[in-house]
Formats: C-alpha cells, structure tokens, sequence
C-alpha cells in the first residue's frame, strides 16, 4: 500500500514499553492518524540497556493509563508479534492489533513471545486465530517486516518509538509531541 509523501509514519516495536506509551496518545495528539509501521527494535533502534522502569511507570499513571504490568521474563522475543503486526497491517488492522497487543503486554502482564498471547490479541480485533498463524508463516509478511525495518532505518529512523512527517524524524518518549508541532498542531 503506497502512501502520500505528507502522510506521518509511526515506526515501533510491540516489546517497547516507550512505543506502548507513544501509541496510547498517538490518536489524540496528532491532527490525523499516521500510517502505522511495525519494525524489529531489535534491528538497532533502541538504546542500549533496559528502560528506567519506575520513571515508566509514572509516565503511564500521569497519561490515566492502567498500572503498567511487567511481563514475565522481561524483555520478551516479539518476532512472533511484530510479524501478526505485519499481517494485521497488510489486512488493515494494524491499530487495532498493536494497541491489543500493547495491552496484553503492559496492561495485562503477558508476554509477547507466547503465541496464546499474540493470539488473544488478535482475536480483540477480529483477526481469525488461523488466518494469524497462517499469515505469519508466509514469505510476504516476513519480507514485509523485514523490508519495514530497512525502510525506516533508510528514512533516519534510529530510535524507537518515531514519527516521520515528510522527511524529518522525531524519536525517544518526545516524538509524539514534536510530530504534532511539526504538523501544525500543539499536543
């Protein structure tokens, strides 16, 4: 699916509690919804280390969010995941798959790395437990994710999560609030 030169792009990762924060306000702070791009943090985007967790924790108490839950063995694989993200996006449920799967992640403490997980995730979207397993394993939705991750990275993407608008990209936990000034709007 080819998108508008203007149109804003969401790069994230399910694993990234970061991304998980930008996603929640992400509709509400920018004047149109972006094109929603799952990419393998994996690949170099993230710092390096594990976040301040207890600063996380605040952050989501001050956005009204449920009380962030830490999923057993921490970070988790997301390859799994990021691929369902990839197959929801390529049937245009991209949203509504990444904001189920972050909740089952953060909200509800369960880990991404466990398909049961990525599977209740895509039944809160209507996204058939088949048709998921199914998808995943095609060579179109590996190669999509893969040539994601290459697209952001060749667009300047270096931190998770980011927001491109037009050619200039806005990483880290202020990216959401940079974008929206990019555009023309205050958060």
């Amino acid at each position: 699916m080819a998108r508008s030169p203007e149109q804003a792009v969401f790069y994230y990762d399910l694993g990234d509690p970061e991304c998980y924060l930008a996603a929640e306000r992400l509709l509400h702070a920018l004047p149109e919804v972006p094109e929603w791009e799952p990419v393998l943090g994996a690949a170099g985007f993230a710092p390096a280390g594990l976040p301040d967790l207890d600063a996380l924790a605040h952050r989501a108490q001050a956005l009204g969010l449920q009380p962030l839950r830490w999923p057993v063995g921490w970070p988790p694989q997301t390859r799994t995941a990021m691929l369902a993200a990839t197959y929801a996006k390529q049937i245009g449920r991209a949203v509504a798959f990444s904001l189920a799967a972050f909740r089952q992640a953060f909200a509800g403490g369960r880990d991404l790395g466990d398909e049961n997980t990525v599977l209740i995730a895509a039944a809160a979207c209507e996204m058939h437990p088949s048709a998921v397993l199914k998808g995943i394993s095609t060579r179109a939705v590996v190669a999509g994710l893969e040539t994601a991750t290459a697209r952001a990275l060749t667009a300047g993407v270096r931190e998770l999560p980011a927001v491109a608008v037009g050619t200039d990209v806005f990483a880290g936990a202020g990216a959401i609030e940079a974008a929206a000034r990019a555009m023309g709007e205050a958060p």
